[in-house]
């Protein structure tokens, strides 16, 4: 590969790096076109771009980026590395989980999640099991709206009683 398209590979890599803000960096190696073709499928309906680059020069773009929260992820570039980018953080461990119940790759090799980073296959329940940031709204929405519920049921309940009261002493009063 001639260094101007190695430079080209980096800032592509940058630009994906930067513009989204979770990525798996999985093993896919071993794996036939046609299951390649198949992940890349799943991917590609789970919105999730999967790329595959050399360890150096995904080390060199997350250099570039000039931020130290990528080191712990430098010594997981090992071997044969596929890069999972998204914008929902959990999308790529189910994608994983799911392919992986007819296959044994992808194998996750680390994470990077808002800042906070998973090392390990180990990782993979821990990472599907995560919310995504309209998962945790939709929650938030839910929490705040059952207290309103229930103030509104009573009150109606309580309506309810309030005019059979009523109905009861004006039926007395004639």
């Amino acid at each position: 590969m001639k260094k101007e398209d190695k430079n080209t590979v980096i800032e592509n890599l940058v630009e994906a790096f930067s513009q989204y803000g979770n990525f798996y960096i999985t093993d896919i190696s071993n794996l036939t076109v046609e299951k390649t073709n198949q992940l890349r499928k799943k991917c590609y309906n789970s919105k999730i771009r999967l790329r595959v680059a050399k360890n150096t020069l995904i080390r060199k773009a997350l250099e570039k980026i000039q931020t130290d929260h990528y080191s712990e992820l430098f010594p997981t570039l090992k071997g044969s590395s596929a890069i999972m980018f998204c914008e929902t953080a959990n999308e790529p461990a189910r994608v994983i989980k799911d392919f992986r119940k007819q296959n044994d790759k992808p194998v996750l090799k680390s994470a990077f999640i808002d800042a906070s980073v998973y090392i390990g296959d180990n990782q993979i329940d821990t990472l599907a099991s995560l919310k995504s940031k309209n998962e945790l709204i939709a929650d938030i929405i839910t929490l705040l709206q059952s207290p309103v519920k229930n103030v509104i049921s009573a009150l109606q309940s309580s309506g309810n009683q309030l005019t059979g009261i009523l109905q009861t002493l004006e039926k007395r009063g004639s």
